[in-house]
């Protein structure tokens, strides 16, 4: 008798079942690459970050970040970009923001869009260094206004109407700042991580992926 009438016989794979191995023990668990560069970037910031249902961001101004829990972000969110976003935050708010809740930052009125505005800008500008303006773009209904800076994102922008000089000075401002420890190293080495991440993955991304985007701004309808 073959070995597979044997195996094909009542109750045999109960039997082998019960000779066989115990089970695997699960010792590790994957994790996206994207999201280990960005959770090291903030650890060597300082900063612990957490997940939660039940905020999109959230800096309590003492070393945590909590962010929005994967399900609950839009398709073309990841985590990279939330990171980096708060990163320009911080950097346009200062050391004066830096321990207080939300940067110091009231998105209930317009008190401190500028400084939304400036962080667009900072954000544009430090991630179009490695090509990434795309794929680490601004998220959630502030998109509009990051999409519609120009090539250069210090210069005038219509887009941010009387703000427009308060918030590129303030974006100036976060970039000087940017070029200091421990900024320069976390972010330095996020960017310089994640762009080389994209021209691993981009020529194997289907067009309707984020890593496919270019890295120049890829205006609607262009």
């Amino acid at each position: 008798m073959d070995a597979r009438d044997d195996l094909a016989a009542p109750g045999a794979l109960e039997r082998w079942r019960a000779e066989s191995p115990p089970p695997r023990a699960v010792t590790c668990a994957y994790a996206d690459p994207l999201d280990l560069v960005w959770l090291a970037a903030a650890a060597r910031l300082g900063w612990r970050v957490a997940r939660s249902a039940d905020m999109y961001a959230s800096w309590d101004g003492a070393g945590t970040l909590t962010l929005s829990a994967a399900e609950h972000m839009d398709p073309d969110d990841t985590l990279a970009q939330l990171i980096f976003h708060e990163a320009c935050h911080a950097l346009v708010e200062g050391p004066a923001g830096w321990g207080r809740p939300d940067w110091g930052l009231e998105n209930a009125d317009a008190r401190h869009l500028v400084n939304e505005l400036a962080c667009h800008r900072a954000q544009a500008a430090l991630a179009a260094r490695h090509g990434l303006r795309d794929l680490l773009a601004v998220t959630t209904d502030w998109r509009p206004h990051y999409d519609a800076l120009p090539a250069d994102p210090l210069a005038p922008c219509a887009a941010a109407g009387a703000l427009d000089e308060e918030a590129r000075a303030l974006a100036r401002a976060a970039l000087a700042r940017a070029e200091e420890a421990p900024w320069r190293e976390a972010l330095g080495e996020a960017l310089r991580l994640t762009a080389a991440l994209r021209a691993l993955v981009a020529p194997l991304a289907p067009p309707s992926s984020l890593w496919a985007r270019g890295g120049a701004l890829s205006r609607p309808g262009a």
